[in-house]
């Protein structure tokens, strides 16, 4: 378990180094955007960056999906890079066909979408469009290959290209919205087109370079995974577009903000995302996969359930030092949005169970669940309870799809969750929580370290209730012990 584990963490640490990079400069510079943006130009980029990421679901045709469960079922290298090819190629094509028919109907699908005319910020997103799906598919492929170093340096320069274009743009040019979206973007573009050169046998940009009889099989491995991964997505994209259309541009970039504060729940969800499928797949033993799935859910919801707790507790601090003042209202989400993506990483987890059966068409009727849901409770919640209504309903539809694609997938692979561990850790820590955000102030010296405090007593509290088992800690000791010298050698080479 203690290898499975350690595999686990050193690759999404590789994964996410860049992202880590990312959301640390990102935080540093919130100050910077959040004084050149108002809260309807940040509500408006956030709107269009997440409508990129939905129509990339759609266009991908689950090639990224099939790329990395076919890739762990044949070991031959050139079949895989066969393989590759086909992917590569196929979602050339189709991102170009998608990317230049948005551009060329700007002007109606923008006004569609933001309820005005706004063809330039369109243009920049079908550019996102077709740099953000090969982006994605290219990672997919280092992934995959396991190249982590490779990876992190694509990555890195992916994010420090686009945070000086996006500071040039945003703080300098003054350019709002587009900005920020062509900031992101142009950089996308410049490092795809960088791998393509650099891999030139893995991608399929050229006559013969798709090989139909890989592409059929992949297809149907992959479409029916689209309908799922599109409602869930659409959880993350209906909020802000509600936001945005039936409340305030405003709210939507006040949400969007909220988000962006989450960022060490999405980092950790996005790192998990990356590094456990080839993880889940690449176990052979049906009944050491079961074990192993089971206990790293139970460490995932430990580590996400203080995450969670800490912005809970603590988010309104963490909003004032971050944010322009017109921004401070952000906080009243941040616990909900904070809990909907470490919801989403248990998804993942089941997902991976019906991928591991090879049975993905499960996915989609949980995921529509939580997709009806979360538009119903929206419909009730928002205008009450504005943003902090949009997070809330985020939640509740993740509940909803959890317990619908458990009681869809736990006949195709049995996994032996630990219902009693994870019981434990949503009643200590749920419960301190709610104590501390009841019963404490929520301003001055006096709220922060009172609050603090309840946050630093849930470890010790779950030590006391009998959480952690025998060998757990000496173990975790041991991971920390071997991997920090080969942090340290990696790093020196």
């Amino acid at each position: 378990m203690t290898g499975y584990l350690k595999r686990l963490l050193t690759t999404g640490a590789a994964y996410q180094v860049a992202d880590a990079v990312s959301k640390l400069i990102a935080l540093a510079l919130l100050p910077v955007y959040t004084n050149h943006l108002r809260p309807q130009d940040y509500g408006t980029a956030e709107l269009l960056l997440t409508t990129i990421i939905l129509v990339s679901i759609i266009v991908r045709a689950g090639l990224g999906e099939a790329l990395v469960r076919f890739h762990f079922l044949d070991a031959d290298p050139e079949r895989r890079r066969r393989l590759a090819r086909t992917a590569t190629g196929s979602l050339f094509i189709l991102t170009t066909l998608a990317a230049g028919a948005a551009a060329l109907a700007a002007a109606p699908l923008s006004k569609a979408l933001l309820g005005a005319s706004h063809p330039d910020e369109l243009r920049a997103a079908a550019l996102g469009l077709w740099a953000f799906t090969n982006l994605e598919l290219a990672y997919a492929l280092l992934r995959v290959e396991e190249r982590a170093r490779a990876f992190a340096a694509a990555s890195l320069a992916n994010v420090l290209l686009t945070v000086a274009l996006t500071v040039y743009l945003v703080v300098v040019r003054e350019q709002g919205a587009l900005g920020l979206l062509l900031g992101n973007y142009i950089a996308s573009a410049a490092v795809v087109i960088g791998l393509w050169i650099a891999q030139r046998d893995a991608f399929g940009l050229r006559p013969g370079g798709i090989d139909r009889a890989q592409l059929g099989p992949m297809l149907r491995f992959g479409l029916p995974t689209v309908p799922a991964e599109v409602s869930v997505f659409a959880l993350f994209f209906v909020d802000r577009l509600w936001l945005y259309r039936f409340e305030s541009e405003d709210a939507a970039g006040l949400y969007s903000l909220s988000v962006k504060l989450a960022g060490v729940v999405v980092f950790t969800v996005r790192a998990f995302q990356y590094a456990w499928p080839p993880l889940a797949y690449s176990i052979e033993s049906d009944e050491e996969a079961a074990r192993v799935y089971a206990r790293i859910t139970t460490y995932y919801v430990l580590f996400t359930g203080l995450v969670v707790a800490g912005l809970a507790l603590l988010g309104r601090w963490l909003v004032r030092i971050f944010a322009a003042p017109s921004y401070f209202a952000a906080h009243e989400a941040l616990t909900w949005v904070a809990l909907g993506w470490a919801l989403y990483g248990l998804f993942l987890v089941l997902v991976a169970m019906a991928g591991r059966a090879r049975v993905t068409v499960r996915n989609a009727p949980a995921a529509l669940c939580g997709l009806v849901v979360n538009i119903a409770l929206l419909a009730a919640l928002v205008p009450p309870l504005g943003i902090a209504g949009a997070g809330l309903a985020l939640v509740g539809a993740y509940v909803v799809m959890l317990v619908a694609m458990w009681l869809l997938t736990r006949g195709l692979f049995q996994v032996a969750f630990e219902w009693a561990r994870l019981a434990l850790v949503v009643a200590v820590a749920g419960g301190l929580t709610t104590v501390g955000e009841l019963l404490l102030p929520d301003t001055g010296a006096t709220g922060f370290v009172t609050r603090a405090l309840v946050l630093a007593a849930i470890v010790p509290a779950l030590w006391g209730a009998g959480f952690f088992r025998a060998g757990e800690v000496a173990a975790a000791r041991g991971l920390l012990r071997r991997t920090r010298p080969a942090a340290a050698a990696s790093g020196g080479g």
